[in-house]
């Protein structure tokens, strides 16, 4: 009992000891993770601040902008105010002075056309020599010069509109600009580390994108799933840029943190994996060292019971010859009975670690022969009943099984304390012959009903945990059946059942 209890108590301090480790593992690792997937976060947080940093230089050029436009537009009006004095004055001076204004125009191209149309003069820029209105010109040009409402040139009896757009060196300041908003974004989603990431506008529509494969965001589809799995993985980051103009940032864990969250579980898996070959291989191990062991003690008792058997029968011998001797016949007979007991106990464990012959016999005739001989030698406050149908066959070895049986009754009649009921059932179900041993006795608790078949478990103080170890071996190994606790009660009784294959009679 000390010896089971001891090594039961190993166990649970190695298990408690694996568990400790295995959460120590994952509550490291997962807080590992966790702090890089907040690092992660705080980048995108960075991405986005420093877009919304840019969108105010943006805002503010786009001011700037908005008032060199409104200066170009004064220069325009100013060209065309010269212009009509130039037409109404008859002062040189006065006339030199506007035509310097007119003149002096040589950064903003511009059109004047009459109110019909007609392309009267232009200034500062080409205009195809065949093109005579001003809804005929190239898409491009056309474009550009209707980008801003024409200036009306009014001369009370008739109107001229000029066109213009804007300066080259505007439009030059304009497009450097544009082509630094973009690069700057594009250069920030790039840059982002080992994250995948992608830059959208409000319409979903992808601006720029990082460590992702571009055949998937030449899919729509494939790109919108790739979006959606983003937003679920993490919520998307949001860049204003001003004046309602907004960017989503849209990034999901890189793969060294999804790594990383995955790592305990495998590394769990293989710790779990390394245990339980261990425990195989260490309990197979134990279980060949036990077999040794059993064979090596089933053969040295066999063998050192063979001498004093011998000297037994010597003894027999020598009484027989003897004449005159009280109660003789009585006491060679006892001695007799006593000494095929003991032969047979010798035959018993000389058939361990051997393969033995199993016959079909008479499972009547087998229970009955093992019940009567236990009730012989049991307290008469003991009753023993049999209930086993006739023509019933198994094939068993008779010396082992009766061993079986002997073990299981005497255990019965152990857990009794020499008072109550012992019944023997047998029944069949397909292939199988069924004997149930149900004793009135202390019972076994439900948690042990494994471990009572365990080498070194005994709840007696001399007791080995032997015995019903012993006999599932015989039952299993060598009968091919199964032996276990069907149902017990404490306090009310315990049922063994027994499963042999059942075979016919030779």
């Amino acid at each position: 009992m000390d010896l089971y209890s001891q090594k039961s108590n190993l166990k649970l301090i190695l298990l408690l000891i694996a568990i400790f480790i295995g959460l120590s593992t994952v509550l490291y690792t997962n807080h590992l993770a966790n702090k890089m997937a907040d690092e992660e976060k705080y980048k995108a947080k960075l991405w986005a601040e420093a877009i919304a940093r840019k969108a105010k230089l943006v805002r503010y050029t786009k001011d700037l902008f908005t008032k060199l436009a409104a200066d170009e537009r004064k220069k325009v009006n100013v060209y065309i105010q010269a212009t009509k004095f130039l037409v109404t004055i008859d002062d040189n001076d006065q006339m030199t002075f506007f035509n310097d204004i007119v003149t002096s125009n040589n950064d903003i191209a511009a059109i004047l056309t009459d109110d019909k149309g007609n392309i009267k003069n232009a200034r500062n820029i080409d205009v195809p020599r065949d093109v005579k209105v001003f809804s005929q010109l190239p898409r491009d040009m056309l474009r550009d010069f209707s980008l801003y409402p024409p200036i009306v040139v009014d001369y009370k009896i008739s109107k001229d509109y000029i066109y213009y757009k804007d300066s080259n060196l505007f439009s030059k300041l304009k497009q450097t600009l544009n082509d630094l908003l973009e690069n700057f974004i594009s250069e920030v989603v790039l840059n982002s580390a080992s994250t995948p990431v992608i830059l959208t506008d409000e319409r979903m529509n992808v601006l720029a994108f990082g460590k992702i494969d571009s055949a998937k965001i030449r899919d729509p589809v494939e790109t919108m799933k790739l979006i959606q799995k983003m937003k679920s993985a993490n919520a998307p980051v949001v860049a204003d840029l001003g004046e309602g103009v907004l960017r989503y940032i849209y990034y999901d864990d890189s793969d060294t943190l999804k790594q990383l969250r995955i790592f305990p579980f495998v590394q769990l898996a293989i710790f779990g994996a390394f245990l339980l070959i261990a425990y195989l291989a260490f309990s197979n191990a134990r279980k060949a060292e036990q077999n040794l062991v059993w064979v090596g003690m089933a053969k040295e008792t066999a063998h050192q019971l063979g001498t004093p058997i011998s000297s037994l029968e010597g003894w027999v011998e020598y009484l027989r010859e003897l004449d005159g001797m009280k109660d003789q016949h009585q006491l060679i007979a006892e001695l007799e009975n006593d000494i095929n007991r003991l032969s047979l106990v010798a035959e018993r464990f000389s058939k361990i670690g051997s393969v033995p012959q199993l016959n079909p016999e008479d499972v009547k005739l087998c229970v009955e022969r093992n019940v009567s001989y236990m009730r012989r030698r049991a307290s008469d406050k003991v009753k023993m009943t049999v209930k086993c149908p006739e023509g019933l066959f198994f094939k068993i070895n008779n010396q082992l099984f009766d061993w079986v049986l002997e073990n299981l009754l005497k255990n019965a009649l152990d857990a009794m304390n020499g008072e109550g009921k012992i019944d023997v059932e047998v029944s069949t179900d397909p292939g199988h012959v069924i004997i149930d041993i149900t004793d009135t006795g202390k019972g076994i608790p439900k948690n042990k009903f494994e471990t009572i078949f365990e080498p070194g478990y005994s709840t007696k103080r001399r007791g080995w945990g032997l015995g019903l170890s012993l006999t599932k071996r015989i039952v299993e190994e060598y009968h091919s059946g199964k032996i276990f606790v069907k149902r017990s009660e404490i306090g009310k009784g315990t049922t063994f059942r027994i499963l042999i294959p059942s075979a016919v009679k030779a």
